[in-house]
């Protein structure tokens, strides 16, 4: 069997479907599919619309559909530099092991680094061992002094519609 190349590309906005199709896999493969409600028309909108809030970097292997990278920039005040915060890393089961995660990781840490970025961060299910073991090895270790913090649906939107004296 003849093994063919992996290949990297920027996602566009034909591949929404495919992102999507993705994302639901990647909520299935965590115990989370439940959490999903974003569409295929959300993704368009934020992600490939006038000021997208994200970016995707596909990985194909013969022209298939084999992973993929989500990211968006940010910003550290304390270190004062650019970085990358990878929202989704999925990669196709069929086409693991073939160091695709990786391949899609360092081709966004490299684009990082030529827009100045220092930094990449992400986070992992905490239920998720082999992609923690995964991260591991690559050298994304595990933040001691961080915890994320979130709000989400109807207390999100009572916090930030409260009046101001609220606040």
């Amino acid at each position: 069997m003849v093994s063919k190349a992996v290949t990297l590309r920027p996602g566009t906005i034909d591949d929404v479907a495919t992102i999507h199709a993705a994302l639901l896999r990647l909520s299935t493969h965590v115990g989370a599919h439940q959490e999903i409600t974003s569409t295929p028309d959300d993704l368009r909108r934020y992600g490939f619309g006038e000021k997208p809030a994200f970016s995707t970097l596909i990985a194909e292997v013969g022209g298939e559909f084999a992973g993929l990278c989500l990211h968006f920039p940010i910003f550290s005040t304390w270190m004062g530099r650019p970085g990358v915060y990878v929202q989704d890393l999925y990669v196709e089961d069929r086409f693991r092991g073939r160091r695709i995660g990786e391949k899609l990781l360092r081709r966004v840490a490299r684009e990082c680094r030529a827009a100045g970025g220092v930094y990449l961060r992400l986070s992992v299910d905490t239920d998720n061992e082999t992609a923690r073991a995964f991260y591991e090895r690559l050298g994304i270790g595990w933040s001691s002094y961080e915890q994320v913090q979130k709000i989400v649906g109807e207390a999100f939107f009572a916090f930030a519609d409260a009046p101001e004296e609220e606040r």
